[in-house]
């Protein structure tokens, strides 16, 4: 034991008669310093005050400090708190990871589609304030102290509590010491480029530590007699230590604090300062050893613990009573503070209706909805009971000023070639809750999408979408029977097809049982082909066999709760569409009406902890005469965004097959034998042909057959994998390369 403690023991002894002469009740103070990962060590230094017996009167936190001090200021023990943050999962709180299933249709298909966002605003590129929004970490804290949501006057928490924040706009401390505990935790933890400022009060916050992390001297003010103080904060390095520009704004930002602490400590009675020198602010992998470093360093102080313990001389105080059930019923529902963005936007991203049973899970999704959509800085809420003792959920939203970005990605495959991703997208171009985006696409084959979309939540959302697709492929020649004259030469192994599909809708569509979303619009389509192969051989430029527009309503219904696109290890997906060709214009005008129908479903589970199985069926069938096949299913191929009918079939070329019906079957299995890399192996089997369903033979017709074997990467860009794949049939091998996500 050093020579301070032992001092300290012996003062506090001595003292001992003379404050139970005086009958004087000594209360004692806690100061806790923020120092991010670090921080950890306050659970160590818990433990030892709780086995001691001390009873804590008042507790004072910054940062990290603040977060363990409001936690144990409203009743947890440091057992607890031990327990709590050795089962967090840190990486994922402190970045806005969000469960796929939470999000709508259209969050789903945005998240993985673009690689970089950044704000374009008056076309200036700005970067995002943070790395995080928090939100994660709000919703812990939110369920964390359940128990106390209705105390908004932090004296009378079970143990009275304050913290510090920073007013960004002034730099001066901010003392907080009432309103949402969650709330004013997140306020004093927003360490900066980590989180983004929390706005309290009209003030917007970030990390106490900037300008008190330490803040004994309030502490002080509150008359206690004895102050127990833990100091995780960084030290100055020395010469050997500075190697790197970081290390170097490390150290200069650590001299206020460093100098602050030779006074600080002096007004400190037992200065519990852990050995954390071999980690740092980000080293929450290493919780239990930063807890334990804690819990050796006060252990050195035990006599002096012991005796402060003795002078108190009162009873511990009950345990707090933490209610955790995880239903919630919710009789009605405020939003405040909303400008941009309707109540039914924000109800529909929550997936919440009024009155209504949920739980914390399924709230702290909807809320990661929410934020995802990046519409909002910061989304606070909190439980009140009205006078009649009904719950009521209030929410107060705050919008993000940012209306225009910039969002990009790239992206390779078999059938595209290379292609870059450019985007603009404008929210609140023409009324609140509305998104217009423009995709321009640029490589190897030029093209573009253009969605506006009018999200209303629950109630009938609308929108308009656009898109123009075309690429070069060589394909059979006897792929199109029906689009090629009887003029053009039939030795002819394959054609150079150039195709060009423009598309326009107009839809409406709504969620149903919150999970499914139906939809119908009406449709137009253009559809071009033409070969320059074909061209040569009548001496002409070009040879169009296709210049048709097709005009159709249509109606769609989705499910899709897997965890992810690429690579799912749970749920399922169904998407269903059916199109009802009403008339065409152009080269193929007044063909009869006809339908098609299609539609695809799949389930993907886990069976060993590395090994993923998905299992998937999907068909399709033309119902009425077509004078053309361009509408036909063409089959083949795989690691391209399909267009019109195109369907992926390992084994096989993109476009070596065409009917008017096929029904495939396919099961794959990823083993992620590295972080986010997987072996992967496909079998698949398809029946192709025309008019399969009015005769046996869907059923008598021998199936084409492939299987895949490759390399696959969950990469930044996206997807990434290399398949080599064999068919039976055709005693022939492809490979498959795609990088990116689909577009």
């Amino acid at each position: 034991m050093s020579v301070k403690p032992l001092l300290i023991g012996l003062t506090l002894l001595l003292a001992l008669p003379l404050f139970s002469q005086q009958k004087k009740e000594v209360k004692v103070g806690l100061v806790l310093s923020g120092g991010g990962a670090k921080g950890l060590a306050h659970i160590g230094v818990l433990e030892v005050i709780d086995e001691a017996g001390i009873q804590i009167d008042y507790i004072a936190g910054t940062s990290m400090g603040a977060i363990i001090g409001g936690l144990y200021a409203s009743g947890y023990s440091a057992k607890e708190l031990d327990s709590i943050f050795k089962t967090i999962h840190f990486e994922t709180l402190i970045q806005d990871n969000l469960p796929r299933n939470a999000k709508t249709f259209y969050e789903k298909n945005d998240s993985e589609k673009y690689v970089i966002t950044l704000p374009f605003d008056h076309f200036k590129i700005t970067l995002p304030s943070s790395l995080s929004r928090g939100q994660n970490v709000y919703n812990l804290f939110s369920r964390l102290t359940e128990h106390v949501n209705h105390i908004e006057d932090f004296s009378e928490l079970p143990i009275p509590f304050f913290c510090i924040a920073t007013d960004i706009e002034t730099g001066k401390p901010v003392k907080l010491d009432r309103g949402y505990l969650p709330q004013v935790m997140r306020a004093s933890g927003s360490l900066p480029s980590v989180f983004s400022p929390i706005e309290i009060d009209n003030k917007i916050l970030i990390d106490g530590g900037v300008v008190d992390n330490y803040p004994i001297t309030l502490l002080r003010e509150k008359g206690v007699d004895i102050v127990i103080g833990v100091d995780v904060q960084d030290t100055l390095q020395s010469r050997e230590n500075l190697r790197s520009a970081f290390d170097i704004l490390t150290q200069i930002s650590n001299y206020r604090t460093y100098n602050d602490m030779l006074e600080k400590r002096t007004l400190t009675d037992i200065y519990i300062q852990p050995d954390i020198s071999s980690f740092s602010v980000v080293s929450f992998g290493r919780g239990e050893e930063i807890i334990q470093s804690g819990r050796e360093r006060a252990l050195m102080f035990k006599d002096a613990l012991d005796s402060i313990a003795r002078l108190q001389n009162r009873p511990l105080r009950e345990p707090i009573q933490k209610h955790r059930s995880d239903s919630l019923f919710i009789n009605d529902i405020h939003v405040m503070n909303n400008k941009f963005y309707t109540r039914s936007y924000i109800l529909g991203k929550l997936k919440l209706k009024e009155p209504f049973n949920t739980t914390y899970v399924k709230l702290s999704e909807g809320l990661n909805n929410l934020a995802a959509t990046g519409n909002f800085n910061q989304i606070d809420y909190y439980f009140k009971k009205n006078h009649a003792g009904n719950n009521e959920l209030y929410f107060n939203i705050y919008e993000n000023q940012n209306k225009t970005f910039l969002r990009l990605a790239l992206h390779y495959d078999d059938l595209y070639k290379t292609a870059a991703l450019i985007n603009i997208t404008r929210k609140n171009l023409f009324q609140r809750s509305d998104v217009a985006a423009f995709d321009f696409i640029v490589g190897d084959n030029l093209r573009y999408n253009f969605d506006y979309y009018v999200d209303k939540g629950f109630h009938l959302s609308y929108g308009v979408h656009s898109s123009l697709n075309k690429f070069k492929r060589n394909v059979p020649f006897a792929l199109f029977p029906s689009l090629i004259t009887e003029g053009n030469s039939s030795d002819i192994s394959s054609i150079q097809l150039k195709h060009q599909t423009l598309t326009n809708q107009f839809y409406v569509q709504t969620l149903f049982q919150q999970i499914y979303l139906l939809g119908v619009g009406v449709e137009h389509k253009h559809i071009l082909f033409d070969s320059e192969t074909l061209a040569e051989e009548s001496s002409n430029n070009r040879s169009v066999f296709e210049n048709t527009n097709y005009f159709s309503l249509y109606g769609n219904l989705k499910l899709d709760n897997r965890n992810n696109k690429y690579f799912p290890t749970q749920g399922g997906f169904f998407e269903g569409k059916f199109n009802f060709y009403a008339f065409t214009t152009g080269l193929y005008a007044n063909q009869d009406q006809f339908s098609i129908a299609k539609a695809q479903l799949g389930y993907a589970f886990q069976p060993l902890r590395r090994l993923a199985v998905t299992i998937s069926t999907e068909g399709g069938v033309k119902i009425g005469k077509q004078q053309t096949s361009s509408l036909d299913f063409i089959v083949g191929g795989y690691g391209y965004l399909p267009v019109n009918n195109f369907v992926h079939l390992y084994g096989y070329d993109v476009a070596s097959l065409r009917g008017d019906t096929y029904f495939k079957a396919k099961i794959r299995l990823d083993y992620e034998f590295y972080r986010k890399t997987y072996l992967s192996g496909v079998f698949n089997a398809a029946n192709v042909g025309d008019r399969l369903f009015l005769n046996t033979g869907w059923i008598n017709n021998k199936p084409h057959t492939g299987f895949g074997l490759g390399i696959t990467s969950n990469t930044y860009i996206g997807p990434a994998g290399l398949f080599w794949s064999y068919s039976p049939e055709t005693l022939k091998s492809q490979w498959y390369v795609s990088v990116g996500f689909w577009f």
